[in-house]
């Protein structure tokens, strides 16, 4: 076995999607001769946890390895371990302050410690490869830096665009100057950049130019087909209503009132459509959401779970009939459309022409602007007419195994294979 240490502020028992990838493949890079050492926070505070995660791994005999960091989280962690979502008002002002404060992130507060705990490791044990995988960008420098250190192979992992993160501000120019150049200085320490999607390699070439096509990898997000063997006595009961489902959370632009507001469009207009159709959202839901599904009168139509363990939430997405995305953006990626082709059902995609939109096409979605609510209404109302005549349709299977996490990570696997070989 070959060894690499893994750098991942993100990690179980924290939940939510920004997890899942990178605890997908510490899971099966041991089947490829890669023994993963995970290097993480302690405990933090964040909106969900997730011990089912942890459990998943066990039989895999990785190891984690915790470290203290005085970042905000782990700061709040002293009070509580699981905090609210703030209203979207107090999100957005808390964010801008923290970009104004920090670079490249709050969790900056982190990299001493972590640099200090991982230098111990390579000091003691052998490594044949470091991951580091971002957002957090500050992964990316505890990564940089131990690779200047050590000289260890360095591999870089955009989970999302650095730049170009619709979620990220910079409050100056001055605060994008910096950014770019710390960009550049960890892109020069690294010996592969692996990327989710073709856009954000080419933004990467375009903005760092002593970078080649060949320095670039693309490895999509993917779905873990382990999570979808349900046994038949966990499979949740098909209701006699159409299920649209919504998995993730809603912050920022992400936002569910433009589809809220076609389904009770839909129910105005279609009367004896009303009791169904039922929409799920699995996941943290803010306040005036709540007050938006009562006002709307579809407190009988909109079934809010809160957050589910990520099985639980599959069961969920098994037994729908469509799966919902929303973004008003084409710059990220987001992983929950992986699963949804994983899961094989119709996906409703409410977002921009564009790189995304193109891929849930491929996988026979439907997509409409995300604010076009007459548009959303009658997408709702042609899918219902699918449903009644049993024409609704998922990917097509080839679409679906190239996406398959168990086969993405044999291909990360190769890439740190190259380094052995110099």
């Amino acid at each position: 076995m070959k060894n690499v240490l893994v750098i991942a502020y993100y990690f179980p028992p924290l939940g939510g999607s920004g997890v899942q990838r990178i605890m997908k493949f510490v899971k099966y890079l041991p089947q490829y001769g890669w023994q993963p050492t995970v290097l993480t926070v302690g405990p933090t505070a964040y909106y969900a946890k997730d011990e089912s995660l942890l459990k998943e791994l066990e039989p895999y005999n990785i190891r984690i390895v915790r470290t203290s960091s005085a970042d905000p989280n782990a700061v709040v962690h002293r009070r509580q371990a699981v905090v609210r979502q703030p209203k979207e008002g107090t999100r957005r002002l808390l964010s801008w302050f923290s970009d104004l404060l920090f670079i490249p992130d709050n969790k900056i507060g982190w990299k001493r410690k972590a640099v200090k705990a991982a230098s111990e490791l390579l000091r003691r044990e052998r490594f044949d490869v470091i991951l580091a995988t971002a957002p957090p960008s500050t992964d990316f420098l505890i990564g940089a830096e131990l690779k200047r250190k050590f000289k260890v192979p360095l591999v870089l992992d955009y989970r999302d665009s650095w730049m170009n993160y619709p979620f990220k501000h910079f409050p100056t120019a001055l605060h994008r100057y910096l950014h770019y150049r710390l960009e550049r200085s960890v892109l020069r320490a690294s010996d592969m950049v692996v990327t989710t999607s073709r856009r954000t390699k080419e933004e990467v070439l375009r903005r760092h130019r002593f970078l080649t096509h060949k320095d670039i990898m693309i490895l999509s997000h993917g779905f873990d087909p382990d999570d979808f063997r349900v046994p038949s006595d966990g499979v949740l009961p098909r209701i006699e209503k159409m299920r649209i489902t919504y998995s993730g959370l809603f912050y920022a632009s992400i936002t569910p009132v433009h589809f809220l507001q076609a389904l009770a469009k839909v129910f105005k207009e279609n009367p004896a459509l009303r009791g169904r159709i039922e929409a799920c959202f699995v996941g943290l839901t803010r306040p005036e959401h709540i007050n938006l599904v009562n006002s709307l009168g579809l407190q009988n139509a909109v079934n809010m779970l809160g957050y589910l363990e990520h099985r639980e939430a599959v069961r969920y997405l098994l037994a729908s009939d469509v799966l919902w995305v929303m973004t008003q953006d084409d710059l990220t990626t987001p992983g929950k459309i992986f699963e949804y082709i994983g899961a094989q059902k119709k996906i409703l995609a409410c977002m921009p022409k564009g790189y995304i939109s193109a891929l849930i096409e491929e996988a026979g979605g439907v997509r409409v602007d995300p604010t076009d609510v007459q548009g959303i209404a009658d997408a709702i109302v042609d899918l219902y007419r699918q449903y009644e005549r049993k024409e609704l349709r998922g990917p097509r299977p080839e679409v679906t195994d190239k996406y398959n996490r168990v086969k993405l990570t044999g291909e990360l696997s190769k890439i740190f294979t190259r380094f052995l070989e110099v």
